[in-house]
């Protein structure tokens, strides 16, 4: 069947996530070693047999794991490769004006700024996201998306939805493109460094807390960031913040490798 749903020129939510679970065979979140040696084979086949070309995304990620016996990629790196149906998953980084519109919607949810929402919550949610996108949606769709990304993040059943894993989803700028420090700590260091410049132990970072920080990660990595892009930096990261209040979850998006 997912060889099949490969041939598509439109790939539906729910046939997306049905492909990822097809060739990620030992269930750990990744297609890699032989399962991508598998998908790479059974892609070209497939869009062969459609009469269909291979994008230049597919060829691209063709060229780059073909050869690669020790390959790996995750769900982020499929649907980017992946003629996904246009409303679902990359819909909303195109459409979202910035990732300040994401934390916006995303903080009607987490009022606590905990960096979770309830699954319960996720239609609202999602439907938010659309309503500011201005994008059409049906309530069968709506519901659709809601199943699929839960499948996709709720993996160990708790209920709970990760701001992390949804922002890597919902608005890669956030982490790829506005923000490429190029720097990623540890939970534990994260969390000491966070502590550290949250001087007034108030529990977020103003922009004289944050500025402090950046000074000090550029001068500890000067081969990476760059002490006159300073303010660039800084405006950037503020955009998550809410109302000039930087939270542990909004700054670990951006320095943190881990999920919190």
């Amino acid at each position: 069947m997912a060889n099949a749903y490969l041939q598509g020129v439109e790939i539906s939510a729910s046939q997306f996530l049905d492909i990822f679970h097809h060739y990620d065979n030992d269930g750990n979140g990744y297609i890699e070693g032989k399962e991508l040696q598998n998908f790479i084979k059974e892609l070209q086949q497939a869009r062969k047999q459609a009469g269909l070309e291979l994008t230049d995304k597919m060829k691209a990620f063709v060229e780059k794991y073909e050869q690669k016996t020790d390959g790996k990629i995750g769900i982020i790196e499929l649907v980017q490769i992946l003629p996904t149906e246009e409303n679902f998953l990359l819909f909303f980084r195109q459409q979202l004006k910035s990732c300040a519109e994401f934390m916006e919607a995303w903080r009607n949810y987490d009022a606590d700024h905990s960096g979770y929402i309830e699954a319960d919550e996720l239609k609202n949610f999602l439907k938010d996201l659309l309503q500011r996108a201005k994008k059409p949606y049906d309530e069968k769709k709506l519901e659709e998306y809601t199943l699929t990304t839960l499948k996709i993040f709720d993996s160990n059943k708790d209920g709970k939805l990760c701001l992390s894993e949804m922002a890597r989803l919902v608005s890669l700028q956030i982490r790829y493109e506005y923000l490429s420090l190029g720097v990623k700590m540890a939970r534990k260091e994260f969390n000491k460094i966070f502590e550290l410049y949250d001087q007034d132990r108030n529990g977020y970072m103003d922009e004289n807390e944050l500025d402090a920080l950046l000074k000090d990660l550029c001068e500890k990595n000067n081969k990476v960031l760059e002490v006159n892009k300073i303010p660039t930096y800084k405006s950037a990261i503020m955009a998550l913040s809410d109302g000039g209040k930087l939270y542990r979850t909004e700054l670990a998006l951006v320095l943190c490798a881990e999920e919190m």
